[in-house]
């Protein structure tokens, strides 16, 4: 095939924007029930909802369990977190017992799948006080007549009018009109709770525990206490404080308390003395063996059986290895898989989780430990556009200031039906994620293809602060949000500049939440960006602290930016919102209208000081769309305004695209 010589921006491409909608989301959530796998996965076509999947393993079928509009996700935190849990039977003795969160009601439900004519009934009452009340990753009992699980309370109207308690809910649906059927396992005198684990011999159970205004990647508890018929006593601390971050703590079946603590400066998977609390790290690496805590439930690595243990870890991209603590060697899985979820399940010797590549979507894959044979057993990833239409990303380290290491990931623009005219550079377009205490992981998505198979390059920015690259590079963002990120964005598209892979005059910026933030930051307070799109942003550090978001993320300022009463300038100075009288480029703000983390006031803010200054914009607003759009319309709409506004920004015609109505 002889390739057309067109513009940047300009190629077709068979990737519309309906084939990256309609692929947004993954599968998550992963468990088992008896010999069979559970999960949960994204239908973007119908509403958003996530359906409960469920893979038998006679015959390898995989089906729905659930039928819309069932809707299989917990609010609590407003991230969520793991919404269901299993027993291999119900009452009814004919199959297993399902117990699943309802995103409408935010109830619990319980299901027996197998029971001809069965419908989910409800375990839990709703709350009319402020938002209800949520739970999130539950566990049938050791006595297996109860849910034990993490309960997020409203006692007021306020987003900070909450409290969060381990919590036991009967399953035969006594407490579905009746609060005080619950029982309180715990005690709040913690703000955070999460991870209640309980011993093989019943006796003990442990948990993680935190309070404002620490995040859990900044320091958390591992608490520990005795089970009794009354909940849990005997409270105390086994490791953990202010300044170390325990992400998970599990127990191996023969009583062996084990934890990952980041008190070597890196997320490392420790023996814990359930006695002393005596730590031994079984595998000294700087490297990251968990990630941030921005869900509860997260599973970085899980217990085998005869002492062995399966691990995600490595630096930046965390890969699948068995660790033997007897020596702390690790061996890897084999198979091309670059990137794991944190969402490992173990069943004796089998390990399963979700992992993706480059090039392959997030699929369900197995690994037998004693074969080292692994397989994709599940959600397999399908080609549904021509691999040839796919960007071959590259990991890149860029020096920042200061000779900082700033890693990204960069996507040159690719497509083999179309070359560019002779002498003509890419536009780019830096991607920043949110978080900010995240990171963008190296894996096929249809999004970044949309654009590179149309001529426009991608780089993901995983600027300081990010996770992967152990605690001191997550903790140059303390005090410097709106600084450092800015900073490394910038320098890694002057880099691109300088090596001859992008036009200077055709760079842009996008990110939504706190990437949403890092571009409004960007493209008020730099000249290197053209034009930019800010998705569901944090823009007014004063209003976003004070009262104008969720508990979970209420204080975490105090870490990126400062105390307000200490430091009050720098939340003046860095607001995009007030200095939105300097932006003189062209700029996209996508809101959803039902985001309880970045409420459409902070957008509308900035748009109100923005406006009447000739600046070409558009604000495009989504009703029952929150923190992150889930229905394939509205990612639909958000592309192809998002292509349409670097068209008119760049001097080009995209194909087959609505133009964007801009105002000024």
């Amino acid at each position: 095939m002889t390739a057309r010589t067109a513009p940047y921006g300009t190629w077709e491409s068979p990737i519309d924007a309906v084939s990256a909608a309609s692929h947004d989301g993954r599968p998550e959530h992963l468990g088992t029930v008896g010999e069979d796998l559970w999960w949960t996965a994204p239908r973007p076509a119908e509403g958003g909802r996530r359906t409960l999947m469920r893979r038998r393993p006679q015959d390898g079928t995989e089906r729905s369990v659930l039928p819309a509009p069932w809707n299989v996700r917990t609010r609590v935190i407003e991230y969520g977190g793991v919404p269901w849990a299993g027993a291999p039977q119900g009452p009814a003795g004919q199959g297993p017992l399902i117990v699943f969160a309802h995103f409408d009601d935010q109830r619990l439900y319980a299901y027996e799948p197998d029971v001809p004519g069965a419908e989910p009934r409800p375990l839990t009452p709703v709350s009319r006080v402020g938002d209800g009340l949520r739970w999130a990753e539950p566990r049938i009992s050791p006595g297996g007549d109860e849910a034990w699980c993490v309960l997020e309370e409203f006692t007021g109207e306020g987003p900070e009018d909450v409290r969060r308690v381990v919590a036991a809910v009967p399953l035969d649906g006594s407490a579905a009109e009746d609060r005080s059927r619950v029982r309180e396992l715990s005690g709040d005198e913690h703000r955070f709770v999460t991870s209640p684990r309980i011993s093989p011999d019943g006796r003990s159970a442990v948990w993680i525990a935190w309070d404002h205004p620490r995040m859990p990647w900044d320091g958390t508890e591992l608490k520990i206490a005795e089970v009794t018929d009354t909940g849990f006593t005997g409270v105390r601390t086994l490791i953990g404080g202010p300044n170390e971050s325990v992400a998970q703590a599990e127990w191996a079946e023969d009583g062996t308390l084990l934890a990952v603590s980041d008190r070597t400066g890196w997320w490392n998977l420790h023996r814990v003395d359930p006695v002393s609390g005596r730590a031994v790290d079984l595998c000294p690496r700087e490297e990251e063996f968990a990630g941030p805590a921005w869900r509860i439930g997260s599973r970085w690595f899980a217990p085998l059986d005869g002492g062995l243990v399966a691990v995600l870890h490595g630096r930046g991209a965390l890969r699948l290895g068995i660790l033997d603590p007897a020596d702390g060697k690790v061996t890897d899985a084999p198979g091309p898989w670059s990137e794991w979820d944190a969402t490992l399940t173990a069943d004796g010797t089998r390990v399963t989780g979700i992992a993706a590549t480059a090039r392959t979507g997030h699929e369900i894959v197995e690994l037998d430990t004693h074969t080292g044979h692994s397989r994709v057993v599940a959600a397999a990833h399908h080609d549904t556009v021509d691999p040839e239409q796919l960007p071959d990303p590259v990991a890149r380290v860029f020096s920042g200031p200061g000779g900082r290491d700033v890693h990204a990931h960069v996507y040159p623009p690719h497509n083999p039906r179309f070359t560019a005219p002779d002498g003509e550079l890419p536009p780019y377009v830096i991607w920043v994620h949110g978080g900010p205490t995240s990171r963008a992981p190296l894996v096929l998505d249809l999004t970044i293809a949309y654009f590179t198979s149309r001529g426009i390059g991608v780089a993901e920015v995983n600027y300081g602060g990010s996770t992967g690259y152990g605690r001191a590079y997550r903790d140059r963002l303390k005090g410097q949000w709106g600084v450092v990120d800015v900073e490394d964005c910038v320098a890694v598209a002057d880099a691109l500049v300088k090596e001859g892979m992008a036009d200077p005059d055709r760079l842009a910026i996008r990110g939504g939440s706190a990437g949403g933030w890092t571009t409004g930051a960007a493209l008020t307070g730099v000249s290197t960006f053209a034009c930019g799109t800010i998705s569901y942003p944090v823009l007014d550090l004063a209003a976003w602290a004070r009262g104008g978001t969720h508990d979970f993320e209420s204080r975490y300022l105090e870490t990126l930016i400062g105390p307000i009463a200490e430091v009050p300038e720098r939340y003046e100075d860095r607001s995009p919102a007030n200095r939105a009288d300097r932006i003189r480029t062209p700029f996209l703000l996508l809101q959803g209208l039902d985001d309880a983390i970045c409420p459409p006031a902070q957008s509308e803010g900035f748009l109100a000081r923005a406006a009447g200054r000739g600046v070409p914009h558009a604000y495009l607003t989504f009703e029952g769309e929150g923190h992150g759009f889930r229905r394939q319309e509205t990612v639909v709409t958000c592309l192809e305004a998002e292509l349409s506004l670097y068209g008119q920004t760049f001097g080009f015609t995209p194909p087959a695209v609505p133009t964007l109505e801009m105002t000024t």
